[in-house]
């Protein structure tokens, strides 16, 4: 197993939003969380983090996940807690007010592999080579793809493309979408838009099949999405389960 992560501010946004974390357990399990702060002024930022390092702080609390149910379970738990304290942030800060986060996180262990998701940070699988998403973008753009009021095409560009449906922070009480993943994968890719808005699967998966070490693949990947523009903060988690 190889794995890296990497966030960076762009070309555009005068602060980094982002958070993003990889952790490893002594049994063998691996938790990657990426989460995209919303809010600009109003401490995005500090929403990502207050995610990430409560979640982070519980997956090193605990020897292991357990089996599938409960890993799905902890998930839904730890969650709903980060949520709750960002709320518990705003209460003491209402300069605060409207701070949120999205966040894509994954759980491998040697017996499964689970992917949520609460927003529009993606969550992808590499299998016979090519990228494949499996959370689904909880934007207006994407209901209204769903419902068939515009196409995928047009989605692309849509002024509305931003809106999101959910996010930590945005309500009191929030679920995150857990997705069951077959084992058999070369690869877990986690991201936040400001990847994947400046560069489509098949550039990414470009640079990923480079027989570079991961750490330089993923600088590549943030030098390509800059290059485009940087419009947005760029984070990423990878985990490769190939050997040299």
């Amino acid at each position: 197993m190889k794995y890296c992560y990497l966030t960076d501010p762009g070309r555009v946004r005068e602060r980094n939003e982002d958070s993003v974390v990889i952790i490893e357990n002594d049994n063998g399990e691996y938790l990657m969380v990426v989460a995209d702060g919303m809010g600009g002024h109003k401490d995005g930022e500090v929403a990502s983090s207050i995610a990430i390092t409560h979640i982070a702080t519980r997956f090193k609390e605990i020897s292991s996940v357990g089996n599938k149910e409960d890993c799905i379970n902890w998930i839904q738990g730890v969650v709903k807690e980060a949520n709750a304290l960002i709320y518990k942030y705003v209460s003491l800060h209402p300069e605060s007010t409207g701070m949120g986060t999205t966040m894509v996180l994954s759980v491998l262990t040697p017996s499964f592999l689970l992917i949520g998701n609460i927003g529009d940070s993606s969550g992808y699988v590499i299998k016979n080579n090519k990228l494949h998403k499996i959370t689904i973008d909880h934007t207006l753009v994407n209901l209204l793809v769903k419902s068939g009021e515009i196409t995928e095409e047009a989605a692309k560009n849509h002024p509305k493309k931003n809106v999101l449906m959910k996010a930590l922070g945005a309500s009191t009480d929030v679920e995150m979408d857990i997705f069951n993943v077959e084992l058999g994968v070369q690869g877990i890719f986690l991201c936040s838009d400001g990847l994947t808005n400046m560069l489509d699967d098949d550039q990414i998966m470009k640079v990923l099949k480079e027989k570079v070490p991961i750490e330089q693949q993923l600088e590549k990947l943030v030098f390509k999405a800059n290059n485009r523009g940087g419009s947005d903060n760029i984070s990423i988690a990878y985990l490769n389960k190939e050997e040299d």
